[in-house]
């Protein structure tokens, strides 16, 4: 073999040249390294994961792990490359986040979630009304939290009626805080209770009940979450210049990957999920209580036409074949 076509060889070995798709993706993957993912412990973020995990491991032939741990435990992981991948980030709801990301040790790419949102809710019924339930709509003028004033009898607490009640987050949670200064920034503090349930499955219960029995329940909440693939709610509308509600997911990243593996960066930040879809996969997860891999599995059978977008026509088929 003469001197240049020795070097072409190395380059192409390399992924310098003659790589597209699926092939540059072996420089990572062929090196013998595993793609490690944060094990995270909500059930959008399981999903995504898992979908994710799947995606390199059926499409580009890379070995996949996962480590469980708490957000913060996981994001210090990230942060010294001890897993590559952060599936579901809420940028920046987290100060280690926050910090590693100015100092340039992570790195967001991509919208796993379009469409994630939080705030104020209470059922359409309530505003709407219900004909096939024979409900009628008993506030059609609620659109606003500023509204909340005169509908205090509306959501009256069982335990004190004489005031409303409002369903915020279980104590401790960041949401739970948030909250709490919007009920006294809206004047709302002598009118309504501020409930907190014990914790996250108690919110929904108390939800899901009040729904299923067609009764006002007004209630903070999140998407996408199961709950919300379950309950038709609408949000209340806030003012201008309130608690900034704005949510922004990303796939988070340490910066070892980021620059190390840009053919896999490159299928990662493709992935995005409806919010609708997403949200109906979430309800589908808790009524049929499927765990994540299966869904993740059924979610890539029946809909080609999202995660298609994601990888090479290769990979597409590779991944298609093994479902």
């Amino acid at each position: 073999m003469n001197y240049k076509k020795a070097l072409m060889v190395s380059l192409i070995s390399l992924g310098v040249l003659g790589a597209s798709g699926s092939s540059q993706a072996a420089g990572w993957c062929e090196s013998g390294k595993p793609v490690k993912f944060a094990g995270l412990n909500w059930e959008s973020g399981m999903l995504i994961t898992d979908l994710m995990m799947i995606v390199l491991k059926e499409g580009y032939g890379c070995q996949t792990d996962e480590m469980v741990g708490n957000t913060l435990i996981m994001e210090t992981a990230l942060i010294g490359n001890d897993i590559q991948v952060f599936g579901e980030e809420w940028i920046g709801r987290s100060e280690v986040w926050n910090k590693a990301a100015a100092a340039g040790k992570v790195v967001a790419v991509g919208a796993p979630i379009v469409g994630a949102e939080q705030g104020w809710y209470v059922p359409r019924f309530v505003v709407e009304g219900d004909a096939k339930r024979n409900i009628p709509a008993k506030a059609p003028d609620l659109k606003s939290i500023a509204d909340l004033s005169k509908y205090a009898a509306l959501f009256s607490d069982p335990e004190e009626p004489s005031k409303g009640r409002f369903y915020n987050c279980p104590a401790g949670w960041v949401c739970e805080v948030d909250n709490t200064n919007m009920l006294k920034d809206y004047g709302l503090s002598e009118s309504y209770t501020n409930f907190r349930p014990g914790t996250g499955a108690a919110l929904d219960a108390a939800v899901l009940s009040s729904v299923k029995r067609g009764e006002p329940v007004l209630f903070y909440y999140w998407s996408p979450t199961p709950l919300m693939g379950q309950v038709d709610a609408i949000k209340l509308a806030e003012k201008a210049g309130g608690i900034d509600r704005t949510v922004k997911t990303a796939v988070g990243l340490s910066r070892t990957f980021k620059d190390e593996a840009p053919e896999l960066v490159a299928v990662l930040e493709k992935v995005n999920i409806p919010i609708g879809l997403l949200n109906q996969n979430l309800a589908r997860m808790s009524q049929e209580r499927i765990d994540s891999e299966k869904l993740a599995r059924l979610f890539l059978k029946e809909h080609p036409e999202v995660w298609h977008e994601w990888v090479s026509a290769d990979a597409a088929q590779r991944i298609q074949a093994s479902l």
